[in-house]
Order: structure tokens, then sequence, then C-alpha cells
């Protein structure tokens, strides 16, 4: 018996470890004619999904290119910073800009803890990264009369 194992896969297993394991737990499907197609359907559509998910984050990346954005935070000696700029803050001072970007994609390694000038890779898709560039500056405090 002929059974598609991984997607679009066709393997050749004995019969009782298809009939008994494989398709009751819905690991894999007889390797008809109509589950062929079915299978073959679902790559394309798959295939199609991921390649509009690519597009979409191109046109995402030409938006971000360049981008240089300011926070401005409380800082100590040796410009030590009160706290740390995390990457939600980067998303919520990108989408002050008009453009959303989701908090996982920012690649921080850690988060920022002195004032400076750094440049932040965001990977929106497996094939497709950008940097922008990070100013963390003094936070100007209000004079009190």
């Amino acid at each position: 018996m002929k059974i598609s194992g991984r997607m679009g896969d066709i393997v050749e297993v004995k019969d009782g470890y298809a009939r008994n394991f494989l398709i009751p737990r819905k690991i894999a499907l007889p390797a008809t004619p109509g589950n062929i197609k079915m299978v073959e359907t679902e790559k394309k559509q798959k295939a199609f999904k991921l390649e509009r998910e690519k597009l979409n984050a191109q046109k995402l990346a030409e938006k971000l290119n360049g981008l240089e954005i300011v926070i401005p935070m409380r800082a100590g000696e040796n410009e030590r910073l009160f706290g740390s700029v995390t990457a939600q803050m980067i998303a919520d001072e990108i989408s002050k800009m008009g453009i959303e970007v989701d908090r996982k994609k920012i690649l921080l390694d850690e988060p920022i803890k002195m004032l400076g000038s750094y440049e932040v890779p965001i990977k929106l898709h497996p094939d497709v990264s950008v940097k922008i560039k990070v100013n963390v500056v003094q936070l100007e405090e209000q004079k009190q009369e």
C-alpha cells in the first residue's frame, strides 16, 4: 500500500502500519488519485499564500528602509538609561508613523540600556529583513518654576 507521508511525498509502508497507525491518526492518506490531486491543490494554495505574504513583507520593507526613529528616555550617569528600550517601545514608535510592525519581528538581542544610535534588524518574512536606525536620546525634562 502506498501512503502519502510528508506533505506531498508518496512513500511505501507496510499495510498494517498504514491501517493501524498512520491513517487513524490522520498522519497519512492512501495514495488514491483523488487524494494525490487534493494534496497537490493544497500545496499550490500554500505556495500562493506564502508568495503573497512575501510580497506584503517586501512592500513593508520598502516603507521601513532608511527609517530613523527617536526614543527619548531618562538617563543617569554615564548615559545609562533608567529602564531600557524594548522591542515593544520600538514597535509603538513605528506605529505612530502609521506603519504597523509586530514586536516579535523586531530582533533585539537584549533591551537597549544606553543612550546612543543603534541599527535594529526587523525580520518581516524568512526571506525579507530590513534595518532601521533607533536613536535613544536624553529626555528633556520640563523645568518647574
